[in-house]
Order: C-alpha cells, then structure tokens, then sequence
C-alpha cells in the first residue's frame, strides 16, 4: 500500500471534517475526523486551522509526509461562491499538503459519492438547501445557495422559520388554525406559542435549537394538518424547481440521469416529501432516476480526487468497496 501518488480527500461540513488518505492503488490509508469548517466566523486561516490538524492525524496514522500526496481534493462548506473556492484554494496550497489542490462546494462530494460517474445532480437539504449538477466533460450545474438573497428557500432552518411564522399568526388569530401552535411549543415542554416565543427571544432556549422544529414539522403534516402539509409540498417543490434546471443545464432533462437526495431532511425519507418529489420530478423529468444518498461524502471528495488523477475504474470501484 504506497502513500507515493495518493490522494487526500477532505469533506468539510459545518459540524465535523472527515479526511482520507487514499493511495493511488485507491486503498484508503488512514483516516481522521475533525471539528467543523466555518471560515464566515472563524475567518479563512483559523478555518484552515481545523482542517490541518484532522490531516495531521491521518498523515501521522499512514506515516506519510506531504511530499507523497499528488493530489488535494477538498470538498467545503461555505464555498459557494467561485471566488470563495479560489480563495480556499490558495490557502490550502499554501499549506503545502499535496502537489495540485482543487476545491469544490461540499455538495459535490455527495453528488460524486453517490454516482459510478461524475454525472447527474444533486440536491442536498440539511439545515439549508443546495443543489449541483456534473457530467464527465467536466461542465457543472451549480447555485449560490447563500440565502434568501440568492433565491433559496427551505432547509431544516428555513422551515423552521416558516413553522413558527404560521404557529405564531395562528395562536394570535391573524393566521389560520394550525396544529403547529400546539406541537411546537410542546417540543420544549411549553403550553404556548408565546411562551416559545419568549424562551427563544430571551435565550433560554438556544437559537441553534431551532432546527429541532422541522421533524415536528413533517409529525404534524403526517398527522393530516393542512399548513404542515402544505409547507412540506412547498419543499418538494423546491427539490424539483432546483433538481430540473440543474438538468437542463446540463443537457440532461430528457436524458436518464440520476437525482440524488441528500442532507438530513431528504435522507429522513419523510412519505408525503418523498412522494411528492417523485410525483413532480416524473412530470418535469420523467427519465430522471431519483435516488437518496446514504455514502459517505469523504467517498465523494475520494473519487473526485481519483478521477483528477487519472485513476483507472478499477481504482475507483476500489475505494468505492471500502465504504460499502
């Protein structure tokens, strides 16, 4: 198993970091988790900083130097834009941890991890809401994803947000009744939407919390609450509006490609979204082969490092046993 010619793969959430050491025999040599990657608040070098000491670990586990990677493959959180995936770039060059380094949006190490090829697209919803499409010329379907300000709508905390909104109104009587008034504050064992409000506001009850609300979200729809349901079609619109033009893009409407779904909310497999992502995406892309990623995103930033390399299938299919 020879570190010379390997690859480090490097998938970087906002909660925790995984990285691969993968030979260029595509043999995984050592591994190592670190904490989260938020350069909006850390800023770029402490950012890095977390990054550097899980890439420590695994070059200390394989007993490998900088000197033997030939390639950094970085998938990143909060690189959404591509002038923030080139400013990444140069810090992770400058750290000196392998011969070439590319970076992409975290998005694309669960796109990749879930394909045998880099084509199709997908769609992550977690607490918020991306989507990436790919084909082998190495044209990419991407979104700015930064928010409200760039389009988006949904996510764990977006729909929280919305469930609140409309609990709120509805124990106040400016909105219609909704179930949400109730099973809202009773998540925190609290008797009233008031009461929730109050603890939120005041912080006795974490502003992190919040993304606790959007399971209540999908119980109380499930329980046959029209606001709950219509804000959980209103999601699976949103996978769809952003899943097709992501295959238009790409040339890939009309063709079979597969659509993952990703991310803590879609990987719940929660019937009514799930059913209705299906229902739509049939009627918009009726060859689009849906699917639900369960890989492990490092896999992805893995093969994406593997097929920049050159690696042969046999390479990848290699890597790919390792995290069956």
């Amino acid at each position: 198993m020879g570190v010379n010619g390997s690859v480090l793969a490097i998938d970087a959430g906002n909660s925790k970091t995984d990285v691969a050491l993968i030979g260029a025999d595509g043999t995984v040599l050592s591994t190592a988790r670190g904490g989260g990657f938020q350069p909006p608040l850390a800023g770029v070098e402490t950012a890095v900083d977390v990054l550097g000491a899980a890439v420590e670990r695994a070059f200390t586990e394989a007993r490998a130097d900088a000197g033997q990677v030939a390639h950094v493959s970085a998938c990143l959180a909060n690189a959404d834009l591509p002038v923030e995936e080139e400013q990444l770039t140069a810090a992770l060059a400058g750290r000196g941890w392998g011969r070439t380094v590319e970076v992409r949006n975290d998005t694309f190490a669960i796109l990749r991890a879930g394909v045998d090829e880099p084509r199709g697209v997908a769609v992550v919803c977690g607490a918020g809401i991306n989507c990436v499409g790919m084909v082998p010329d190495g044209r990419t379907a991407r979104f700015p994803a930064i928010g409200r300000i760039s389009g988006d709508w949904g996510g764990g905390s977006g729909l929280s947000e919305e469930a609140l909104w409309f609990a709120a109104r509805a124990e106040d009587g400016r909105g219609e009744p909704t179930e949400l008034a109730r099973t809202l504050p009773a998540h925190f064992g609290l008797d009233s939407m008031y009461a929730l409000i109050e603890a939120l506001h005041l912080g006795r009850i974490a502003p992190e919390r919040r993304h606790e609300l959007a399971p209540v979200l999908f119980a109380t729809g499930a329980a046959g609450d029209p606001v709950a349901r219509a804000l959980v079609d209103r999601l699976a619109e949103e996978v769809v509006a952003l899943a097709s033009v992501a295959l238009n893009r790409l040339g890939l409407l009309d063709e079979e490609a597969p659509v993952l779904l990703g991310g803590s909310v879609l990987a719940a497999c929660h019937p009514q979204l799930d059913d209705r992502i299906r229902e739509l995406l049939a009627a918009r892309a009726p060859k689009a082969v849906v699917r639900v990623v369960r890989e492990s995103p490092v896999l992805g930033a893995g093969l994406l490092g593997l097929d920049r390399t050159g690696a042969v299938p046999e390479v990848h299919a290699r890597l790919r046993a390792q995290y069956a």
